[in-house]
């Protein structure tokens, strides 16, 4: 009796639905890049960090015995000394649309990287097709959100908030300071992104480490709106 041997077929990408054909990733058993499920995993772990973050500082919120606190004003019964409420709204909702607007400019900076070889025939198809100047956008908002922060966190620190003053001042600054170290790392990345578009360009054959930028970026600002709303909103 003789053994048969079913012929085996290799298919080759031929670009068609077939996204092995793209750049030449590594792709999952999912059908998605390595790259993009690591920073999936990623933002998952970061997921379980702020989450226990938010956590603390909801436990601690109104269990300070001494202020300055949030939203009300506080006089010291030792000094005499009265605080009023600590947090600035106006100034952290700029900046929180600030933030949100980063969002739609990286958005558009993934789109023009995508549709580079697009025939552009207008000045604002030029400029919906420069990734330098969405790149660009998307850093100067994250800066100006940190700039925001900076000047927060000064004027919390000359009205009498630390780390060390109540539990407030420690859960605050732990987890809007954990966070603005993001933005920072996500700015830095940014910058490389810019230096690779200046050295070479960034081509659709990119897209993907654009991309897989854009979702920390993204992270990192829906993050910021839930911190936003708990502290800063919720009183």
């Amino acid at each position: 009796m003789t053994a048969t041997t079913a012929p085996t077929t290799v298919a080759h990408g031929d670009g068609h639905g077939d996204g092995h054909a793209h750049g030449g990733g590594h792709y999952t058993s999912l059908g998605l890049d390595n790259r993009k499920v690591a920073i999936w995993t990623f933002i998952g772990s970061e997921c379980m960090l702020f989450a226990s973050l938010i956590s603390t500082y909801l436990i601690y919120k109104g269990k300070s015995p001494e202020g300055p606190f949030p939203h009300e004003a506080w006089t010291s019964p030792t000094t005499g000394e009265v605080f009023k409420p600590i947090l600035n709204i106006p100034v952290t909702s700029a900046s929180t649309f600030v933030l949100l607007m980063s969002s739609l400019a990286m958005v558009l900076a993934l789109a023009a990287v995508q549709n580079r070889d697009v025939p552009k025939h207008t000045a604002w198809d030029r400029i919906l097709g420069s990734s330098k100047i969405w790149l660009w956008a998307t850093c100067l908002l994250g800066i100006t959100f940190l700039g925001c922060q900076a000047y927060e966190f000064t004027s919390f620190v000359h009205e009498g908030l630390t780390m060390r003053t109540n539990l407030f001042g420690s859960s605050f600054f732990t987890l809007t300071g954990f966070h603005g170290a993001h933005v920072t790392a996500g700015v830095l990345w940014l910058f490389t992104l810019l230096a690779i578009d200046y050295k070479r360009g960034l081509k659709p054959s990119d897209a993907l480490l654009v991309d897989i930028c854009a979702l920390y970026w993204h992270f990192v600002d829906v993050v910021w709106i839930a911190i936003f709303t708990l502290i800063y909103l919720i009183k």
